[in-house]
């Protein structure tokens, strides 16, 4: 009976395996700290397989920081924490499947590997602009001043300075870009293939977020950069210039799979059409019918229905052929003027024949999409005019992100800088006005107010206290709306539609719920051993083990879940029979086989839910009897 590892993929592993699969002798074999054998890869082999000359030494082009490397071993390295479920503080637990989840991002994609592997739409994020005062988080890549010194040389062998004054602004930016790099390869592997990701950045580091980005999800999958008008008024006491935008940063993780989502045509844009022939078919505007490429086949006359003859001009010549360009005309889609006589007669374009939608462009206005101070307004609002949270992103910002992501109705979007959950407001604001089903996951460092702010005294000691209230107030908002609607009958024609998922799971990055000698054996003799009760830890309950085994087992932790008594023992369904759980002592024979009749496709129980070893096996009988397609784990 296999053991559930209770610890992130270890990617390193993993990376090791597929290299292993293309090329079998670039891996050999070297001992560990603890002079155990492992594998490794070769990469003077590797090199010399990819390559047909040795380029060793070579000049190449490459984005590298001091710590690079060990930012890249700190996204592979596996973690053994877990997420603890913490329903006093969620939402509509029971039926909800958005999640809000309290944790530095880093632990937390680890952690969400296996469950959300290839199953998020889109990403948006708000990181730290690496402007001097917003960078708050301590990951164990930064070096020493004096390892960063010698990796740089910044001193000669006689200790000489060779540079002066670059290391403070090296060491800036190298922090900025290892704090990032791990978190986009980790968020990479989570995005469907046509899935997309939207990164809002400043001047600051927007040169290098573009370079790493290029690396983790390639070049060829950028998608474009927005610039937005994020200022509503220029600053005037700006020392150079007042820096009214912002730029949003946009890749694919499969540049073929992924299809822009256009955006509403607007009053202006359909302005353009016209019908002063009173067509029978609509509203068109004029378009030329000629081009500058030269063919004689497409240089003839045209007689216009008055017995006027017009030909291409300028050395240029119609777009297609005479015998298409007859049958234009037969089907009235060619204008002569309303005279019938135009020197130079034009094609129609009917508004009817235009794609219903328009392709964004790369400069967003904020009279289109909002600005900063509208989204201080908004949040205002809803906190009673308080002004709990600096800098929120507009919801006209996030919603117009969301529309051209081309999520379905059923997409999940990930935030994992959430802050104060503009995101999220803004995926329950869109289901209720298409009748979506979008689901959000947000991710938020428990960052902790200053004591002299408005949100500290007004009782919210960390920035994630900020984002569930407002995921909460904002969720009545839109239900009173929709109610409100609804007793004036225009709420959704189709009675099918029901009110949006408000609610939202917490759960919180703790550490494992196995005691260390459940992965330490080594250190402990066999007394010691022995006098251990249970390898899972005494303050974690059910529900605790029940969401680390989802993790492990990579089961969506949106999922509901009930709890039923079987002859005396707590027994877990989620999903129905997606996976049951039994974290029982000594479970009884009887309430075995009530499981196995269940047809369940993942069971779990404790490791200390047998007696001994022939009870296990047995176990394992009666699930072949019973269900022979489960697959059975213990913890």
């Amino acid at each position: 009976m296999e053991k559930l590892t209770q610890e992130t993929v270890n990617f390193t592993e993993k990376n090791i395996d597929r290299i292993a699969a293309l090329f079998p002798s670039a891996i050999t074999e070297t001992k560990d700290v603890d002079g155990k054998l492992k594998r490794v890869v070769n990469f003077d082999q590797l090199k010399q397989l990819l390559s047909d000359e040795v380029v060793d030494g070579d000049e190449c082009y490459e984005f590298t920081w001091v710590g690079k490397k060990q930012s890249i071993i700190e996204g592979n390295r596996p973690i053994r924490k877990t997420l603890r479920p913490c329903k006093t503080e969620s939402k509509n637990w029971d039926t909800t499947e958005n999640l809000y989840i309290e944790g530095d991002n880093l632990d937390v994609l680890k952690l969400l590997q296996n469950s959300y592997l290839n199953k998020v739409k889109m990403i948006y994020i708000d990181p730290p602009y690496n402007t001097g005062n917003d960078f708050i988080y301590r990951d164990n890549f930064k070096v020493s001043k004096e390892d960063y010194e010698e990796e740089l040389g910044l001193f000669d062998e006689e200790e000489n300075r060779l540079f002066k004054n670059t290391e403070t602004n090296g060491r800036y930016h190298s922090d900025w870009c290892s704090m990032m790099y791990p978190r986009l390869q980790l968020a990479r592997n989570l995005l469907t293939d046509d899935g997309v990701i939207f990164i809002s950045i400043d001047d600051n580091e927007v040169h290098n977020l573009r370079k790493i980005c290029d690396e983790v999800f390639g070049e060829s999958n950028f998608i474009g950069g927005i610039i937005w008008e994020r200022a509503f008024a220029p600053k005037n006491d700006a020392k150079y210039i007042s820096n009214s935008h912002d730029y949003i940063i946009i890749y694919t993780k499969q540049i073929d799979s992924f299809q822009i989502g256009l955006l509403e045509r607007t009053d202006v844009a359909n302005s353009r059409y016209k019908n002063p022939d009173n067509d029978p078919k609509g509203p068109w505007a004029p378009d030329n019918l000629t081009v500058k490429t030269y063919s004689e086949a497409y240089d003839y006359e045209i007689t216009t229905p008055f017995g006027k003859v017009v030909k291409p001009a300028n050395g240029r010549c119609w777009f297609t052929s005479k015998e298409r360009m007859q049958k234009l005309i037969d089907d009235g889609r060619i204008w002569f003027g309303e005279d019938g006589n135009n020197r130079m007669p034009r094609l129609k374009r009917y508004l009817s024949d235009v794609q219903q939608g328009m392709t964004p462009i790369s400069i967003w206005y904020n009279k289109d999409v909002g600005h900063n101070q509208e989204g201080r307004q908004e949040l205002k609002k809803l906190f009673d005019d308080k002004g709990y949270f600096d800098g929120p992103k507009p919801l006209r910002l996030l919603s117009r992100i969301i529309k051209i992501a081309n999520t379905k109705k059923d997409s999940i979007i990930l935030d994992f800088f959430s802050g104060s959950a503009t995101t999220a407001h803004a995926v329950m604001q869109l289901n209720a006005e298409d009748g979506g089903n979008r689901k959000f996951i947000m991710v938020q460092l428990p960052e902790e107010t200053d004591p002299k702010s408005e949100a500290y005294k007004a009782g919210y000691k960390n920035i994630c206290e900020i984002g569930k209230d407002r995921i909460r107030r904002a969720g009545r908002k839109i239900e009173e709306e929709l109610k409100a609607k609804s007793k004036e009958g225009e709420l959704f024609k189709d009675e099918e539609r029901k009110t949006p998922d408000t609610g939202f799971r917490v759960l919180k990055v703790d550490s494992t719920n196995m005691k260390d000698v459940f992965y330490s054996p080594s250190q402990y003799n066999q007394q010691m051993l022995l006098e251990l009760e249970s390898n899972i830890k005494d303050d974690r309950t059910d529900i605790d083990l029940l969401y680390g085994v989802l993790l492990d087992w990579g089961v969506p932790l949106s999922l509901p879940h009930i709890t039923e008594k079987i002859d005396g023992k707590n027994v877990h369904f989620v999903n129905d029979t997606d996976l049951v759980a039994c974290f029982e002592e000594h479970v009884p024979e009887e309430v075995i086989r009530e499981i196995a009749r269940r047809k369940p496709l993942r069971v779990v129980f404790r490791d200390s839910s047998f007696r001994n070893s022939p009870d296990k096996i047995n176990v394992t009988e009666i699930f072949k009897t019973l269900s022979p397609e489960t697959t059975i784990k213990v913890i």
